[in-house]
């Protein structure tokens, strides 16, 4: 009966069924076919799939993204980045990333960032005279870094299935994601150098002091309490306190800056000191995003948070729906022991984790152009967790593989969300902005490869705090 579950689910999706109900429906028909089961373990077990705490982080994280679109964070991170970087040859380009790994730090989704900063870069871009493929690959390219970078949805999905924890995934994320960046501005470099573009604004010192010692102020500052905390260092802890209130009381537009960008170090140094969890780290970024909008830059309205709490709700309820649908869907892919037939089949191919790896790259880039991430690593989880487990590869390592897999998957039809939302900012087809994203495809697969291949770059900050 193993063709019936796997052979109706593929048909579903096959006629265009959302995943979720191909997912419950195909457990349902093996259920009825086998007559073994009551049709009620369904539902019982989709209840159960989600009676789960780390998955209450899930909707505190979309709505502290939501809020911080919602709250004009967006603009104030656009500026802070072309004060940095934007005096650089090709400098809109360097902005555009620069600006995505800021917001990644507060949003956790890919769709978040291609949909609010996308629209400010892209129409930056397009006054500027860039070319119009150039600005929406970029933007799409840099949009990936959202759940790579902590905070992630993806990721607190994958430690969920997985039983992977949460705060190691999130520090994980850290330098894979500050990688890719590197890699997408030596990109941008190229193009600048090819057609000869030149800076976005002059080069000032004092616009470009004012960007470093914001940002200094934000490694600084949590790298003093982390040494108070961690390292039994109250001198440097005092420096940071001390440097932050005097940039606070003097200089408004220092806090002005800090104060969205502490959103990452907030969740992260929480974590990491036992502050609070994953998703007690989710309700505090939910507080803060709605500090920041109602009191400290007052651009959110109650109107306003209404809306983002509708959307909140709606984009919840999908989540969980296929969070759900794929618990039953999973279990019966265990009970019938597909997954130990994968790993034997796998394991009889192979016994070598760096080809395994290969062929699961493979495997997670073709299913990515198909399913969402959500259903993707509900339905991927299951089925390779037994043979990583085998090869003795680190579940923490895969996790950040996995999810980039299904970011780049974002990125193609037919399933690219982030396709079909830049197509729709930039007023593109979607064979123009297919088009103008495979360049950019370049630096994303280099990183996949590194990441993939080089383990330390992803376990040296969670082998750092949780030793």
């Amino acid at each position: 009966m193993i063709p019936a579950l796997l052979g109706s689910f593929l048909a579903a999706m096959a006629t265009g069924v959302p995943v979720a109900i191909a997912m419950a429906g195909s457990a349902l028909i093996y259920i009825l076919l086998t007559g073994d089961l009551p049709p009620f373990v369904v539902i019982h077990r989709m209840v159960s799939g989600i009676d789960s705490f780390p998955l209450l982080a899930v909707p505190f994280f979309i709505m502290a993204g939501n809020l911080m679109n919602h709250a004009g964070i967006t603009n104030r991170i656009y500026n802070f980045a072309l004060s940095l970087v934007g005096w650089l040859k090709g400098g809109l380009g360097h902005v555009n990333i620069i600006g995505s790994v800021i917001f990644a730090g507060m949003s956790g989704t890919a769709i978040a960032d291609a949909a609010g900063l996308g629209t400010i870069e892209i129409k930056a871009m397009r006054d500027q005279g860039y070319d119009l493929g150039f600005s929406v690959g970029v933007t799409a390219a840099s949009a990936t870094l959202g759940p790579i970078i902590p905070p992630s949805l993806p990721f607190v999905i994958y430690g969920m299935m997985a039983n992977v924890s949460v705060g190691q995934l999130f520090l994980a994320g850290i330098v894979p994601g500050l990688v890719m960046a590197v890699l997408m501005m030596l990109t941008v470099g190229f193009y600048a150098h090819k057609y000869h573009w030149g800076s976005d604004i002059p080069f000032e010192w004092p616009r470009l002091g004012k960007a470093v010692l914001e940002l200094g102020v934000v490694i600084g500052f949590p790298l003093a309490m982390w040494g108070m905390v961690v390292g039994g260092m109250p001198f440097n802890a005092s420096f940071g306190l001390c440097l932050l209130a005097l940039l606070a009381a003097d200089y408004k537009w220092t806090f002005d800056a800090v104060t969205p960008i502490m959103t990452p170090v907030l969740l992260i140094g929480g974590m990491t000191t036992g502050v609070f969890t994953p998703t007690e780290g989710a309700i505090a970024a939910c507080v803060w995003a709605l500090f920041l909008g109602l009191v400290w830059y007052r651009t959110l309205t109650w109107r306003m948070l209404v809306k983002v709490s509708m959307d909140t709700i709606e984009t919840t309820a999908t989540v969980m729906f296929i969070v759900a649908a794929a618990s039953i869907f999973g279990w019966l892919l265990t009970a019938t022991r597909v997954t130990d037939m994968v790993a034997v089949w796998v394991l009889s191919f192979t016994h070598s984790p760096w080809v395994f790896l290969l062929l699961a790259n493979l495997l997670m880039l073709f299913v990515g152009c198909f399913l969402e991430p959500t259903a993707a690593i509900l339905i991927l989880v299951p089925v390779l967790m037994p043979v990583i487990q085998q090869l003795g590869i680190d579940p923490v390592h895969f996790g950040l593989v996995m999810v980039l897999n299904l970011m780049i998957g974002l990125l193609h039809p037919p399933m690219g969300m982030v396709l079909y939302v830049l197509a729709r900012v930039a007023n593109l087809s979607i064979e123009k902005t297919t088009m103008a994203i495979l360049p950019w495809l370049v630096p994303l697969l280099l990183s996949l490869i590194l990441i993939t291949y080089v383990p330390s770059i992803s376990l040296w900050l969670p082998h750092l705090f949780y030793k």
